[in-house]
Protein backbone atom coordinates (compact mmCIF):
# COMPACT_ATOMS: atom_id res chain seq x y z
CA UNK A 1 0.00 0.00 0.00
CA UNK A 2 0.61 3.48 -0.74
CA UNK A 3 2.15 6.06 2.54
CA UNK A 4 -0.16 8.45 1.18
CA UNK A 5 -3.10 6.08 2.09
CA UNK A 6 -1.36 3.96 5.12
CA UNK A 7 1.25 5.18 7.46
CA UNK A 8 4.62 2.78 6.68
CA UNK A 9 4.79 1.63 10.22
CA UNK A 10 1.23 0.05 9.86
CA UNK A 11 0.34 -3.38 8.37
CA UNK A 12 2.45 -6.27 8.80
CA UNK A 13 6.21 -6.30 7.94
CA UNK A 14 6.54 -7.72 5.06
CA UNK A 15 9.30 -7.72 2.34
CA UNK A 16 8.19 -4.32 0.15
CA UNK A 17 4.66 -3.79 2.04
CA UNK A 18 3.53 -6.81 -0.48
CA UNK A 19 0.77 -9.08 0.29
CA UNK A 20 1.59 -12.00 2.25
CA UNK A 21 -0.05 -15.66 1.51
CA UNK A 22 1.09 -19.27 2.72
CA UNK A 23 2.57 -20.91 -0.28
CA UNK A 24 3.95 -19.87 -3.64
CA UNK A 25 0.59 -21.09 -5.46
CA UNK A 26 -0.11 -18.62 -8.48
CA UNK A 27 2.70 -16.06 -7.82
CA UNK A 28 5.35 -15.63 -10.30
CA UNK A 29 7.53 -14.60 -7.72
CA UNK A 30 7.82 -14.90 -3.79
CA UNK A 31 9.86 -13.35 -1.16
CA UNK A 32 10.79 -16.23 1.11
CA UNK A 33 13.23 -15.90 4.19
CA UNK A 34 16.20 -18.73 5.03
CA UNK A 35 16.84 -17.58 8.82
CA UNK A 36 19.97 -19.44 9.31
CA UNK A 37 23.63 -19.17 10.09
CA UNK A 38 24.90 -21.94 11.02
CA UNK A 39 28.36 -23.21 9.37
CA UNK A 40 28.91 -19.55 9.36
CA UNK A 41 33.10 -19.34 10.43
CA UNK A 42 33.05 -15.76 11.49
CA UNK A 43 30.55 -13.12 12.83
CA UNK A 44 27.12 -14.78 13.61
CA UNK A 45 23.81 -13.38 13.29
CA UNK A 46 22.39 -13.88 9.40
CA UNK A 47 19.67 -15.43 10.90
CA UNK A 48 18.40 -12.26 11.74
CA UNK A 49 18.41 -11.04 8.34
CA UNK A 50 15.33 -11.92 6.44
CA UNK A 51 13.28 -10.12 9.39
CA UNK A 52 15.69 -6.97 9.23
CA UNK A 53 15.62 -6.75 5.27
CA UNK A 54 11.98 -6.70 5.24
CA UNK A 55 12.30 -3.98 7.91
CA UNK A 56 14.03 -1.83 5.95
CA UNK A 57 12.49 -2.22 2.57
CA UNK A 58 9.27 -0.76 3.80
CA UNK A 59 10.77 2.68 2.43
CA UNK A 60 11.02 1.36 -1.08
CA UNK A 61 8.27 2.50 -3.07
CA UNK A 62 6.26 0.95 -6.28
CA UNK A 63 8.32 2.36 -9.12
CA UNK A 64 11.79 3.39 -9.99
CA UNK A 65 12.16 7.43 -11.18
CA UNK A 66 15.26 6.66 -12.83
CA UNK A 67 14.58 2.96 -14.89
CA UNK A 68 10.77 3.48 -15.08
CA UNK A 69 11.24 0.20 -13.77
CA UNK A 70 7.52 -1.50 -12.57
CA UNK A 71 7.39 -5.04 -11.97
CA UNK A 72 4.49 -5.11 -9.34
CA UNK A 73 2.04 -4.02 -12.60
CA UNK A 74 2.81 -7.02 -14.67
CA UNK A 75 4.34 -9.59 -12.57
CA UNK A 76 2.43 -11.60 -9.14
CA UNK A 77 4.82 -10.71 -6.10
CA UNK A 78 4.28 -11.65 -2.74
CA UNK A 79 5.88 -12.79 0.91
CA UNK A 80 5.52 -15.85 1.08
CA UNK A 81 7.29 -16.15 4.99
CA UNK A 82 9.83 -18.17 6.00
CA UNK A 83 11.76 -21.50 5.69
CA UNK A 84 11.44 -23.59 9.24
CA UNK A 85 15.18 -24.48 9.70
CA UNK A 86 16.65 -26.32 12.10
CA UNK A 87 19.23 -24.28 14.24
CA UNK A 88 20.57 -27.20 15.36
CA UNK A 89 21.66 -29.21 12.53
CA UNK A 90 23.20 -28.13 9.26
CA UNK A 91 22.13 -31.11 6.86
CA UNK A 92 18.77 -31.31 8.02
CA UNK A 93 18.83 -27.69 7.60
CA UNK A 94 19.83 -28.12 4.13
CA UNK A 95 16.72 -30.61 3.05
CA UNK A 96 14.37 -28.34 5.00
CA UNK A 97 15.26 -25.80 2.60
CA UNK A 98 15.31 -28.10 -0.53
CA UNK A 99 12.28 -29.56 0.06
CA UNK A 100 10.71 -26.25 0.45
CA UNK A 101 12.26 -24.89 -2.50
CA UNK A 102 10.94 -27.92 -4.58
CA UNK A 103 8.05 -26.90 -4.08
CA UNK A 104 8.22 -23.22 -5.96
CA UNK A 105 9.89 -24.32 -8.26
CA UNK A 106 6.76 -26.65 -8.97
CA UNK A 107 4.95 -23.91 -9.04
CA UNK A 108 7.01 -22.28 -11.64
CA UNK A 109 7.46 -19.71 -8.96
CA UNK A 110 10.72 -17.64 -9.11
CA UNK A 111 12.52 -17.79 -5.55
CA UNK A 112 13.41 -14.12 -4.17
CA UNK A 113 15.62 -15.41 -1.48
CA UNK A 114 17.16 -13.61 2.14
CA UNK A 115 19.33 -15.05 4.15
CA UNK A 116 20.84 -18.40 3.64
CA UNK A 117 20.84 -19.91 0.21
CA UNK A 118 21.84 -23.73 -0.66
CA UNK A 119 18.84 -24.29 -2.95
CA UNK A 120 20.19 -24.27 -6.10
CA UNK A 121 19.75 -28.24 -6.50
CA UNK A 122 16.15 -26.68 -6.96
CA UNK A 123 16.27 -24.91 -10.01
CA UNK A 124 18.86 -27.50 -11.73
CA UNK A 125 16.52 -30.16 -11.13
CA UNK A 126 13.93 -28.79 -12.89
CA UNK A 127 16.07 -26.90 -15.81
CA UNK A 128 19.58 -29.26 -15.84
CA UNK A 129 22.73 -27.46 -14.63
CA UNK A 130 22.29 -23.57 -14.70
CA UNK A 131 24.31 -20.14 -15.14
CA UNK A 132 25.22 -18.27 -12.10
CA UNK A 133 25.70 -14.70 -11.52
CA UNK A 134 28.04 -14.76 -8.15
CA UNK A 135 28.77 -11.43 -6.21
CA UNK A 136 30.87 -12.12 -3.66
CA UNK A 137 34.23 -11.34 -2.19
CA UNK A 138 34.95 -14.80 -1.57
CA UNK A 139 34.66 -17.32 -4.46
CA UNK A 140 32.43 -20.35 -2.15
CA UNK A 141 34.28 -22.97 -4.22
CA UNK A 142 36.47 -24.52 -0.91
CA UNK A 143 36.69 -28.08 -0.49
CA UNK A 144 36.31 -28.60 3.75
CA UNK A 145 37.16 -26.80 6.90
CA UNK A 146 37.07 -28.84 10.46
CA UNK A 147 36.57 -31.89 8.64
CA UNK A 148 33.20 -30.97 7.30
CA UNK A 149 32.11 -30.71 4.04
CA UNK A 150 28.93 -28.93 4.28
CA UNK A 151 29.78 -24.60 5.55
CA UNK A 152 29.63 -21.26 3.78
CA UNK A 153 32.56 -21.73 1.96
CA UNK A 154 31.95 -24.59 -0.03
CA UNK A 155 28.54 -24.27 -1.88
CA UNK A 156 29.47 -24.08 -5.47
CA UNK A 157 32.22 -26.37 -5.45
CA UNK A 158 29.70 -29.15 -4.12
CA UNK A 159 27.31 -27.59 -7.16
CA UNK A 160 30.27 -28.48 -9.80
CA UNK A 161 31.09 -31.80 -8.26
CA UNK A 162 27.05 -32.50 -8.59
CA UNK A 163 26.86 -31.38 -12.14
CA UNK A 164 24.32 -28.41 -11.14
CA UNK A 165 26.62 -25.46 -12.67
CA UNK A 166 26.88 -24.65 -16.69
CA UNK A 167 30.39 -23.59 -16.00
CA UNK A 168 30.69 -21.34 -19.28
CA UNK A 169 28.21 -18.98 -17.86
CA UNK A 170 29.68 -18.91 -14.00
CA UNK A 171 30.61 -15.07 -13.44
CA UNK A 172 31.81 -14.39 -10.10
CA UNK A 173 32.35 -10.42 -9.36
CA UNK A 174 33.57 -8.66 -6.51
CA UNK A 175 36.14 -11.27 -5.16
CA UNK A 176 39.16 -10.15 -3.18
CA UNK A 177 41.01 -10.86 0.05
CA UNK A 178 43.46 -12.53 1.71
CA UNK A 179 43.49 -16.42 1.08
CA UNK A 180 44.89 -19.66 2.45
CA UNK A 181 45.63 -20.52 -0.94
CA UNK A 182 48.37 -18.77 -3.05
CA UNK A 183 46.75 -18.98 -6.23
CA UNK A 184 42.63 -18.48 -4.47
CA UNK A 185 41.34 -18.22 -8.11
CA UNK A 186 42.82 -21.27 -9.96
CA UNK A 187 40.13 -23.51 -9.17
CA UNK A 188 37.49 -21.39 -10.55
CA UNK A 189 39.16 -20.69 -13.53
CA UNK A 190 40.08 -24.55 -14.13
CA UNK A 191 36.09 -25.29 -14.38
CA UNK A 192 35.69 -22.45 -17.32
CA UNK A 193 34.26 -19.72 -14.91
CA UNK A 194 34.81 -16.03 -15.66
CA UNK A 195 36.39 -14.31 -12.76
CA UNK A 196 35.91 -10.38 -12.01
CA UNK A 197 38.14 -9.13 -9.24
CA UNK A 198 36.92 -6.00 -7.23
CA UNK A 199 40.27 -4.44 -8.28
CA UNK A 200 39.08 -4.87 -11.55
CA UNK A 201 35.69 -2.95 -11.14
CA UNK A 202 37.26 0.10 -9.41
CA UNK A 203 37.07 3.81 -11.56
CA UNK A 204 35.03 2.65 -14.47
CA UNK A 205 31.96 1.53 -15.45
CA UNK A 206 30.17 -1.78 -15.17
CA UNK A 207 27.65 -1.61 -18.21
CA UNK A 208 30.11 -3.37 -20.71
CA UNK A 209 30.62 -6.11 -18.33
CA UNK A 210 26.63 -6.31 -17.52
CA UNK A 211 26.06 -6.26 -21.42
CA UNK A 212 28.95 -9.23 -21.39
CA UNK A 213 27.34 -10.77 -18.81
CA UNK A 214 23.56 -10.86 -20.51
CA UNK A 215 24.84 -12.30 -23.63
CA UNK A 216 26.52 -14.92 -21.61
CA UNK A 217 23.79 -16.08 -20.10
CA UNK A 218 21.66 -15.70 -22.98
CA UNK A 219 18.14 -16.69 -22.59
CA UNK A 220 18.75 -20.08 -20.46
CA UNK A 221 17.82 -20.45 -16.67
CA UNK A 222 20.17 -18.96 -14.31
CA UNK A 223 20.77 -18.13 -10.56
CA UNK A 224 21.94 -14.78 -8.86
CA UNK A 225 23.93 -15.32 -5.74
CA UNK A 226 24.24 -11.40 -3.85
CA UNK A 227 26.61 -12.18 -0.69
CA UNK A 228 26.25 -9.05 1.22
CA UNK A 229 30.21 -8.93 1.68
CA UNK A 230 30.68 -8.17 -2.24
CA UNK A 231 30.05 -4.74 -1.10
CA UNK A 232 32.67 -2.73 0.66
CA UNK A 233 32.25 -3.17 4.82
CA UNK A 234 32.15 0.86 4.74
CA UNK A 235 28.54 0.13 3.61
CA UNK A 236 27.52 -3.23 4.93
CA UNK A 237 29.63 -3.29 8.37
CA UNK A 238 27.05 -6.25 9.96
CA UNK A 239 28.44 -8.85 7.51
CA UNK A 240 30.35 -12.20 8.93
CA UNK A 241 33.43 -11.96 6.59
CA UNK A 242 34.15 -8.76 5.76
CA UNK A 243 36.84 -7.79 3.15
CA UNK A 244 38.16 -4.30 2.20
CA UNK A 245 37.95 -2.43 -0.91
CA UNK A 246 34.93 -4.00 -1.74
CA UNK A 247 32.10 -2.87 -4.54
CA UNK A 248 30.01 0.38 -3.97
CA UNK A 249 26.49 0.20 -3.76
CA UNK A 250 26.40 2.07 -7.24
CA UNK A 251 28.29 -0.26 -8.84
Amino acid sequence: PSALLVAWPVGVCSMLRLPVQASAEGLDAAFVGVPLDTGTSNRLGASFGPRQIRAESAMVRRYSGSTGAAPFDSLRVADIGGVNVNLYNLPDSCRLIRDSYQEMVASSCVPLTLGKEPVLPCPATAHGPVGLVHVDAHTNTGDTALGEKIYHGTPFQCCVEEGLLDPGRVVQIGLRGSSYDPNPYKYCREQGFQVVLAEECRLKSLEPLMREVRAQMGHKPMYVSFDVDGLDPAYAPGTSTPEIAGLTPAQ
